[in-house]
């Protein structure tokens, strides 16, 4: 007994002693918990020559084995990513894999090796997935280029995209000259994109800052987009959409549509688009539908304290959306427009139409609201034309209403 006294008091006077000797399982415990994963560890290398794709794509999988948390670490420097990547989501035991990128990933100089891929950086059925800072850059100026000379180029690859995900956060992100897109939002829900960067041309042709379709719960905030089409594109089946603090130009504005080229379509619904600054751009705020039939929709939209500095048709609703006259020549929309306010609308217009309403024979646009509209075309009071519009205004109204 007193010999099991005397061992008791000595293994108490070694803990009191040395604390940090009974916190070393705990800590061990705590770091297997954690998976953070250097893409560097994995050969990836930042020279801007060696291809690197191979290594991350090895962190993805390393970090969907795992079930806790995972960090794929990408050190500053260039890295060259030559094939198109798809990071696929279903199998993956993690629900929550963080990329934090202080570097720059480079496509191939040759647009020709990632031309007729789909996407460059494809995220699939994905669930957590959070990218922190660093550089896209997609090197489309020698695709774009190949178009505008009318010879036959491939379509290009989008930058970024997921498809089907939930729960994603862009941080931080720039992306550079993508070939065609800059980043896709297809059948996502819970996304949110803040402090990006998307620059292109102003005549990269279809080089999109933004796309989002038929996804649900998509919040942009504090972002600059200036590229050769449209700053941000909803297309149909987009719900609960949020724009706010964005700087847009160049580029084509903000466009929702083009809508109503199927028959079957689902809708548009719950749109805001806040405190914008459109900057030479081809189009303000523009709804946009194919003159087609079809029983797709958009309603519940605010577009609320934006500022146009000689934006081309700062407000515009086109329901005679027909490109290249093929395929809708003679017929009406089908698309339904309801709901729509424009609040505080104010600075100059590039036209002098500032305010353009063309809607569908069929199916009038009904309850647009003008609230306090202050536009300019060269310091002289631009105008308002109406087709087929069913709307009141309040408050300040430069141009005049046509309503």
């Amino acid at each position: 007994m007193k010999i099991i006294s005397l061992v008791l008091i000595s293994i108490a006077l070694i803990f009191f002693s040395y604390p940090h000797l009974a916190l070393a399982k705990s800590h061990k415990n705590h770091n297997s918990n954690s998976n953070i994963i250097n893409v560097k560890n994995l050969g990836a290398v930042r020279d801007g020559k060696t291809d690197s794709s191979a290594a991350f794509l090895s962190a993805w999988n390393a970090a969907c084995k795992s079930e806790s948390p995972s960090t794929i670490i990408i050190p500053t420097g260039t890295y060259a990513v030559n094939q198109a990547l798809v990071f696929r989501g279903k199998d993956c035991k993690s629900k929550a894999i963080n990329f934090v990128v202080r570097g720059t990933m480079v496509a191939p100089t040759d647009f020709r090796v990632l031309g007729k891929s789909d996407t460059w950086f494809a995220f699939e059925d994905v669930t957590g997935v959070s990218i922190s800072g660093g550089v896209f850059d997609g090197r489309g100026a020698s695709l774009w280029a190949c178009k505008r000379s009318g010879k036959k180029c491939p379509r290009g690859a989008t930058t970024l995209r997921f498809t089907n995900s939930k729960k994603i956060a862009i941080n931080g992100l720039t992306s550079l000259n993508s070939q065609l897109y800059h980043l896709v939002f297809e059948g996502c829900e819970e996304v949110k994109v803040e402090g990006a960067r998307v620059s292109a041309s102003k005549d990269s042709p279809n080089t999109d800052g933004i796309h989002i379709q038929q996804s649900i719960g998509v919040t942009i905030l504090n972002t600059n987009v200036a590229t050769g089409d449209d700053c941000v594109s909803v297309a149909a089946g987009t719900h609960n959409l949020w724009i706010e603090d964005m700087a847009c130009g160049p580029g084509h504005g903000v466009s929702i549509g083009s809508l109503g080229k199927d028959l079957n379509e689902p809708g548009v619904v719950n749109v805001t688009v806040k405190a914008t600054t459109f900057t030479g751009t081809e189009n303000g705020v523009r709804i946009k539908s194919w003159g087609r039939p079809s029983n797709g929709f958009v309603r519940d939209v605010l577009f609320q304290n934006l500022t146009m500095i000689n934006a081309h048709n700062p407000i515009i609703i086109d329901q005679h959306y027909c490109p290249d006259d093929k395929g809708c020549p003679g017929q009406v929309s089908g698309v339904r427009i309801t709901d729509v306010t424009y609040q505080d609308v104010h600075g100059s217009s590039g036209t002098p139409i500032a305010v353009k309403f063309d809607c569908s024979s069929e199916y009038h646009c009904t309850n647009i609201k003008l609230d306090d509209i202050d536009l300019t075309y060269k310091n002289q009071p631009p105008r308002a034309t109406c087709t087929n519009v069913v709307g009141t205004t309040s408050g300040l109204m430069e141009p005049q209403s046509c309503f």
